[in-house]
């Protein structure tokens, strides 16, 4: 018998089967002899047979099958069939050695015996040296799954993944051992342990610069974005050594030196000295060179914009500083995909095609003069544009917020846009939403765009408990913000709602025993399909029951008291071109009616009667922040409202003037008998002037007058990666036409808390300050008949405040992100009184959390470094937790 291929070393054999072979070898080898055929120059055969020895788990018919060998067949011995079959079987990586033997030869024919030797099967793995939640992650980066072959590249792919993983994260010390035993449980299977001994982090204790004389040690130390030495002070920014953080900043570095003129300056070394296990020093020599300035700048091959068009855009003149940093940056600025620079400014006028490259020509002295060389290339059309991914989405839905229509000129800024609009949706994972150029014909100079999107929830449900008011209050809500109102009566469509054509549908129900709010609200970005025209239409039943105390002390309602709105409003807002397309003019007509029935809790001067307001409100607002709506990474959000009421005192017969002089009069004397009064007398008479201010104050605000304006601006602005600074400032003002029928008690303004505004009473807006408790920074006032003191809202308040934002993730199943703030505002009770530098201070940190089910959640704590707007608090607030569920982003 011979063997005919080996690649690793045998094991030993039987002795009687080892014998019996050399036998066999023997006797083939004397018959070759005498028909003078070299066996070395191969010989044809018919394969006979093929066994399989070894075998563990394998079945033996399977790995026949493989070897593509089938009994019959014209075979080669040796030749090219037996060397592929090897060469086959080890790429599996599923053996430890594989041999090809014959065991005889009768005539023509020729039978094989294949042994192998099979890789031992992972069974467990141990994970020593790292926190138990982190094994999970540890097992599933490196594929250390049960049931996967033990090899050496297995083993020491682990072993070099972990180190490295953990250098990376600082621990250049870090050692990963790794030892396999037989594992008796399983038919040749081995069990893992993995020993991780990441050690101390490594810090940077110094940083020395030699060579430099004409930036500072600061200087550079400086450029060094992410390798700083250790300092105590230093929290936001490690000193972990990490060396591929480490080599970019090398580049920051030179970058440094070529943004002050130094185009030659280079890194002539950096040493790594290690102090100990726990310090290393960084030691790096520079070399500055001679500094430069621009000299002439030539554009070449430009015949679309003018030298002078190029040159306003590249703002770079002849005398100053040489900036490689810049120039670069005005040619194509890649960190900012609507950066103004010359590359976008081509691309954003159809030329896809086009390059620009600077060049230097000359160098005279200190002065380096250049040519832009411009190939234009031709104007690219676009030609299909295609979307994916969408699910749930209707097409048209996605297609009308598109700023990329097919036969449009190429424009990468309309790509860029249509990304915001498809993230603003919230209909989709703007972290995943990717365009893809696609078909690029340079010739045709036409192109083709594939928008390839990740559905996300967009139906959100609020069911929630607590206890407020004196009681239990339950919440259900439902919105369903991709509601589709055509398919309403298509069973099929229900998934289990209608879905599917952008429009929103919400509905909330909030009850206590003392109070129910129940709402309706509709809304249709496109109406008529064809124009990004919003209709609104909004339906709400506010019920607040009057309440006592039983013998119990438990609250106890009155269904036949209380005070209750009733509300309808509708509105359309169209989106404008002017004076760029980001603006929105918003209009809308809205009545409510307020009853009161034998209910006075102080918010107003009168327990009986009816209110009626009937309302135009005129809208402005601009918004381009995004992409990602939920966490804006850049742009800015303004809106300027203006509500009004018509001037009924100005067409009516009625004197306020009286009204209002009779009011004070019946104020200024129910002062002087005040609540406490023993007198018969005065008690009968403070009892009909309550009834008498009541009926008069219901007649002044039987129609209500008034005028309302609000701003509201947030900025965004993005600092580093996707650290964000939000900042905001609001105001408000509620104004009268008529002096004698004064401030409505109406649509005021509550400042303080946490914002949320989710049941209100009369129209109110609720002012999230946080730090103080809610409403607690409105001003008071005497309540003439109760003779307490109650907050009745500010007619004018300002607020700013300053937020930090970073995502922990972003992720479609949910997106969070950390925050720290400081805050200033506060209210007044008239314009008499107001200081906009009178301010409520407050600072602190917090944390969001939106799920597309259940929208957003968080928790702020704030501490107040004033005191709120009761006359008897002094001092700091102190510190405030709030809640936050369902606020706006």
């Amino acid at each position: 018998m011979e063997k005919l291929a080996n690649n690793s070393i045998k094991d030993n054999q039987n002795p009687i089967k080892l014998y019996l072979k050399l036998l066999l070898l023997l006797l083939f080898t004397a018959q070759s002899f005498s028909q003078e055929t070299s066996f070395e120059d191969g010989k044809k055969y018919i394969l006979g047979g093929l066994s399989v020895t070894g075998l563990q788990s394998y079945n033996e018919q399977t790995v026949v099958t493989y070897t593509g060998l089938r009994v019959g067949q014209p075979i080669t011995v040796p030749g090219d069939e037996i060397s592929a079959v090897i060469k086959k079987l080890w790429s599996l990586e599923l053996f430890s050695n594989v041999d090809m033997y014959y065991t005889k030869i009768e005539g023509d024919k020729i039978f094989l015996e294949l042994n192998i030797t099979e890789r031992p099967t992972l069974s467990k793995v141990t994970v020593f040296g790292v926190k138990k939640r982190k094994v999970e992650d540890i097992i599933n980066d490196t594929d250390l799954k049960k049931g996967k072959k033990i090899t050496e590249s297995l083993i020491a792919n682990t072993k070099n993944y972990l180190q490295n993983k953990y250098k990376k994260q600082g621990f250049l010390n870090a050692k990963v051992t790794i030892a396999t035993a037989p594992d008796t449980t399983g038919t040749n299977t081995q069990s893992m342990v993995v020993n991780v001994k990441k050690g101390d982090k490594v810090k940077i204790r110094k940083i020395e610069f030699e060579g430099n004389e004409k930036l500072s040690d600061k200087r550079l130390a400086k450029s060094l974005k992410k390798t700083k030495k250790k300092k105590i002070y230093r929290f936001w920014k490690k000193s972990k050594y990490i060396k591929d953080d480490y080599k970019e900043d090398l580049s920051s570095l030179v970058d440094a030196y070529a943004e002050r003129g130094y185009r030659d300056a280079r890194v002539l070394s950096d040493t790594f000295v290690k102090v100990n296990d726990k310090n290393i020093d960084l030691k790096i020599t520079v070399e500055e060179g001679d500094k430069y300035y621009f000299g002439d700048i030539n554009f070449v091959g430009n015949s679309v914009y003018t030298d002078r068009q190029l040159s306003q855009v590249l703002g770079i003149r002849k005398g100053a500083t040489y900036n490689g940093v810049l120039l670069k940056k005005r040619i194509a600025d890649d960190s900012k995909p609507d950066g103004q620079d010359l590359t976008n400014l081509y691309q954003n006028n159809g030329y896809l095609f086009s390059s620009i490259n600077p060049v230097e020509v000359s160098a005279v002295n200190d002065t380096i003069n250049f040519e832009i060389r411009i190939i234009e290339g031709k104007e690219t059309f676009l030609n299909h544009i295609t979307v994916s991914g969408n699910d749930k989405t209707n097409d048209h839905v996605i297609f009308r917020e598109l700023r990329t229509r097919p036969g449009q000129k190429y424009s990468k800024d309309n790509i860029v846009r249509s990304i915001r609009e498809l993230g603003q949706l919230g209909f989709f994972d703007a972290e995943q939403i990717v365009p893809d150029i696609v078909n690029p014909d340079p010739n045709a100079g036409t192109v083709d765009i594939a928008y390839s999107l990740v559905e996300a929830g967009s139906s959100q449900i609020e069911l929630q408990g607590g206890i407020g008011g004196g009681g239990f209050i339950g919440t259900l809500g439902l919105s369903f913000n991709n509601f589709s109102l055509r398919n309403l009566f298509n069973g099929e469509a229900y998934k289990p709602v209608p879905m599917g054509d952008g429009q929103t549908m919400a509905l909330r129900l909030q009850a206590s025993r003392t109070f129910r709010v129940y709402s309706l609200n509709f809304s249709e970005p496109w109406l008529g399909g064809k124009k990004p025209v919003r209709f609104n239409l909004s339906l709400s039943r506010t019920q607040q029951f009057a309440t006592s105390f039983d013998e119990r002390g438990r609250i106890d309602r009155d269904p036949d008291r209380g005070f209750s709105i009733t509300g309808i409003s509708t509105g359309l807002a169209k989106r404008v071109q002017w004076p760029d397309d980001f603006f929105t003019i918003s209009h809308s007509l809205s009545y409510q009616l307020y009853q009161f029935d034998d209910f006075n809790n102080g918010l107003f001067n009168f327990g009986n009667g009816s209110s009626n307001s009937l309302s135009y409100t005129l809208g402005i607002s601009r918004s381009s922040q995004g992409p990602n709506r939920i966490f804006p990474l850049s742009g800015s959000n303004f809106e300027l409202t203006a509500k009004f009421t018509p001037p009924y005192s100005l067409f009516g017969s009625k004197d306020f003037k009286q009204i209002r002089s009779r009011i004070d009069e019946a104020t200024e004397r129910l002062f002087e008998i005040g609540t406490n009064s023993t007198s018969i007398e005065e008690q009968s008479e403070f009892v009909d002037l309550s009834n008498e201010l009541e009926r008069l104050e219901e007649e002044r605000f039987k129609l209500l007058e008034f005028y309302k304006i609000k701003f509201k601006g947030d900025w965004y602005t993005r600092l580093v990666d996707k650290l964000v600074l939000r900042t905001n400032a609001e105001f408000g003002f509620l104004g009268s036409y008529n002096n004698d029928i004064g401030d409505v008690p109406f649509e005021r303004f509550f400042v303080g808390g946490d914002g949320l505004g989710n049941f209100t009473l009369d129209g109110r807006d609720i002012i999230q300050l946080r730090g103080y408790e809610n409403s607690s920074l409105t001003p008071f006032s005497t309540n003439p008949i109760t003779g307490t003191q109650e907050r009745d809202g500010g007619t004018i308040y300002n607020k700013f405040s300053m937020e930090l934002r970073y995502p922990l993730t972003l992720k479609p199943s949910a997106s969070i992100y950390a925050l720290s703030f400081l805050e200033a505002g506060n209210a007044f009770n008239n314009f008499t009184d107001f200081n906009p530098f009178e301010l409520k201070r407050s600072a602190g940190v917090g944390v969001r959390i939106f799920m597309p089910a259940f929208g957003l959640l968080g928790i702020d704590f704030g501490y107040g470094f004033d005191s709120d707007a009761n006359p008897t608090s002094v001092g700091p607030n102190g510190w405030e937790t709030h809640f936050i569920i369902g606020q706006q982003f």
